[in-house]
């Protein structure tokens, strides 16, 4: 079969469950976060199989207590040494397959130093980067398809059954501990992830004055408040200033706790508000509710997977505001790059998420 025949195939010719698979996904932490359900149906249904993840070293630090699985990490900031001591490291080392889930260039340059016969991404609509230029196999197109639901695709690609996602994920006692200590007592919490990454033209952040009704209404129905997020300079100040208008009476641990006890963290909450940031998958992955805020990006394609009826979905909104178009005008995944467009979130749309939340947990209802 010529290599332009190969690469147009979906699907892997494998006689018997592989013996060996590579998964390359460096990052996000959010989209990490969406390995583990293909991780453990690849475990259930291959219980031989030896995996192992080319993951970054960042990701790695909640990754890390994700049983059965070989790690590799990579700093994606080491450049060509970093480069050079992979390909020294993947030296002598054979997989059945490479399933190559992330459509970047520089993961793409990596997967040339994984040997494997079968080499699976994504499809030529999705296989940006030149990424279809690194495969000889392609997952069916999906179009308009959550990030999760194209991961899961590999599964399918490589001729497993459809099954629910396995969200099963654990940190240990000692990290879980830790965690507790940075709390004063057990009263219920809300947690609070303001900031989501810093990228150019990326007006993600809900405005902080906007957090201040918020929490005084979570005040009223008896929970504390704990701000999280990471250590850079403008998460803290964001968190600071949050705080400050609430007249200090919040828990601020933003840039005080490590990966695995942030999920810890958000595994205790009430329910988790945040914007399109990685906190809000570890949140969907603990199981905790989330009331995402989305106006700049889809959620659909985006937001917490388990929980996108807890969603404040402003996006479609967005676009006919700052672009003038609909969903259906677009292509899948288009983000609106507007300074103002945070503000089509109301705080009484998030308040009203809230008290479904609440609701549905009260009534006992799956909220999952």
């Amino acid at each position: 079969m010529s290599l332009s025949a190969l690469s147009q195939s979906r699907f892997v010719p494998f006689s018997k469950p592989p013996a060996s698979v590579c998964i390359l996904r460096l990052s996000a932490i959010g989209d990490t976060t969406n390995i583990v359900p293909v991780v453990h149906a690849m475990q259930q249904q291959w219980p031989n199989c030896a995996i192992t993840w080319v993951i970054g070293a960042g990701e790695y630090q909640l990754m890390q207590y994700l049983q059965g699985v070989e790690f590799i990490t990579f700093d994606k900031r080491s450049g060509l040494r970093g480069l050079r001591e992979f390909k020294q490291q993947m030296s002598g080392r054979q997989f059945e397959a490479l399933f190559h889930m992330q459509a970047a260039l520089r993961a793409s340059v990596l997967s040339l130093c994984i040997k494997a016969p079968v080499r699976l991404g994504f499809d030529r609509q999705r296989a940006v980067d030149f990424q279809w230029l690194f495969s000889n196999r392609r997952i069916a197109a999906q179009p308009n398809a959550h990030v999760l639901d194209g991961f899961l695709a590999f599964l399918s690609a490589a001729g497993c059954a459809d099954m629910p996602p396995n969200w099963r994920f654990d940190v240990p006692d000692t990290v879980r501990d830790s965690t507790l200590r940075k709390l004063p007592d057990q009263q219920p919490f809300v947690a609070i992830n303001a900031c989501s990454s810093v990228r150019k033209n990326n007006w993600r952040n809900w405005p902080i004055k906007h957090y201040k009704p918020v929490i005084h209404y979570l005040q009223e129905r008896g929970f504390r408040v704990v701000l999280t997020g990471g250590p850079a300079e403008n998460e803290r100040l964001v968190a600071q200033q949050i705080n400050e208008q609430s007249g200090g009476t919040l828990i601020d641990l933003c840039g005080q706790t490590t990966l695995g006890e942030l999920y810890a963290l958000l595994s205790q909450a009430r329910l988790l508000i945040a914007p399109d940031t990685g906190p809000a998958h570890i949140a969907n992955l603990a199981g905790t509710p989330v009331v995402g805020l989305y106006a700049s990006s889809n959620p659909l394609r985006t937001g917490p997977y388990r929980f996108q009826n807890f969603v404040v979905n402003a996006y479609p909104n967005a676009l006919q505001t700052y672009m003038g178009k609909t969903i259906n005008q677009v292509k899948w995944g288009q983000r609106v790059r507007h300074p103002e467009v945070m503000n089509l979130i109301t705080p009484d749309a998030v308040i009203d998420k809230i008290d479904q939340v609440l609701e549905a947990s009260q009534a006992g209802q799956d909220i999952h």
